[in-house]
């Protein structure tokens, strides 16, 4: 039985416990704690928000989604992870720049009463068949690419840091399969910033900040450029990644339960500033790997990643001056590096297949413009520019793409059963 009761699970932590598990939950942890939370600095700084708001930021999207991390491995007895999604962060890089944090607060939560609404009256699936996967793979491409191209012209800006960090990443990728890459890079990068002396420390700041709670204000442009895009990126990027990942090892994924439960406890993270509160693609395909262990014991994997994150998200006020120190490449190369595979996989899930070819393109490049019309951003007019094409030149996919779901998920569940 796939769905055990917590007691149980919680009983039989400690058994499953291994070195398997704890360094994959590490592993996951470390990936979700440096590109991700840099992007959440950048985003902060650039829209102008303050010490202690940054701070409460960090805090309600790692802190929340490493307990609930904890909770729903423990209750379905899956390797599930939970983590901000990386693309609703970048895309608050940019609207942070045309609303105030409360209209940004009131929009996240109009996007996780959403989500709820949809997970609980079980339109999940009907929303994640009527939008091909491929377009909102375009989509994130498109939204996301600009930071790897940051990466690459910011060796013309610093040459010695950024070339140093990204050549740490490719040999660390060749040659130690088992450290995170992009913990390599971060690593290389700031010892060669120590001896260059690139580090620009600012004013003192307190080392312990209590978590500032934000009143929402509610804008109707907000909710259309903010909220509408944010739900598609939980519900079609976040979950319908993680589904596949969890079908593709053998699991049945609660797929009702993973929105529910992300956006109530996004909807109380919200308040101290946090964006979105989703089940994470990257961080659980770690913890569900074969190398982890038994597919029955590989849910505390990540129960242990749950407990990094919180602790990272409790500690947020020692972490962030020292990153806020580090020259503003290091930032940009990192991040770009830490998109790199979910840019990879992104593209390979827009083009892989045949279907939805010209939709996913024109969501790709639609993202890429950065078009803002009516104060509506380009990751919705993505959505609806593709879907408005795939609609026209691509119109019998849809018919073929919900027959072919309809079977393939019935022959995972029955192979999974």
């Amino acid at each position: 039985m796939e769905e055990n009761r917590f007691p149980t699970n919680l009983k039989e932590l400690p058994q499953n416990l291994n070195i398997n598990a704890i360094s994959s939950g590490l592993v996951a942890a470390i990936f979700g704690c440096t590109g991700p939370a840099l992007i959440i600095i950048g985003a902060a700084t650039n829209g102008g928000l303050t010490y202690t708001q940054a701070i409460s930021w960090i805090f309600a999207v790692y802190f929340f989604s490493g307990l609930l991390g904890i909770f729903i491995a423990l209750k379905y007895r899956q390797p599930i992870s939970v983590a901000h999604t990386i693309a609703g962060a970048v895309l608050m890089a940019g609207s942070l720049n045309h609303f105030s944090i409360h209209e940004a607060v009131g929009a996240y939560i109009i996007a996780n009463i959403l989500v709820i609404l949809l997970g609980s009256t079980g339109l999940i699936e009907k929303v994640l068949k009527w939008i091909p996967l491929p377009i909102v793979m375009g989509m994130i491409v498109g939204v996301m690419i600009q930071f790897a191209i940051d990466m690459i012209t910011s060796i013309t800006l610093a040459p010695l840091l950024a070339g140093s960090a990204i050549l740490a990443f490719l040999l660390s990728s060749r040659y130690l399969r088992k450290v995170p890459p992009v913990l390599s890079a971060l690593i290389v990068s700031v010892v060669v910033a120590i001896f260059t002396n690139a580090f620009e420390y600012p004013a003192a700041q307190r080392m312990f900040v209590l978590p500032e709670l934000v009143m929402p204000a509610f804008s109707w442009e907000a909710i259309v450029s903010i909220s509408i895009p944010l739900t598609l990126l939980i519900i079609c990027a976040e979950n319908a990644q993680v589904t596949g990942i969890l079908m593709a090892q053998g699991y049945k994924p609660p797929t009702t339960g993973m929105a529910v439960y992300g956006s109530s406890v996004g909807l109380f993270a919200s308040l101290f500033g946090g964006h979105a509160i989703s089940i994470a693609g990257p961080m659980t395909a770690i913890c569900s790997a074969d190398e982890v262990g038994k597919k029955d014991s590989r849910y505390a994997a990540s129960v242990m990643n749950g407990v990094f994150f919180a602790s990272f998200g409790l500690f947020a006020a020692v972490v962030v001056p020292f990153v806020t120190a580090m020259p503003s490449v290091i930032v940009t190369v990192i991040a770009g590096l830490a998109m790199l595979r979910v840019l990879i996989n992104s593209l390979k899930t827009a083009f892989s297949d045949t279907k939805f070819q010209m939709g996913a393109f024109f969501a790709l490049i639609i993202g890429m413009s950065g078009v803002n019309f009516f104060n509506i951003g380009a990751p919705l007019w993505a959505i609806i520019g593709s879907l408005f094409v795939s609609l026209l030149v691509e119109k019998d996919h849809f018919a073929f793409n919900k027959k072919k779901e309809v079977k393939v998920r019935k022959e995972r569940i029955e192979t999974s059963a």
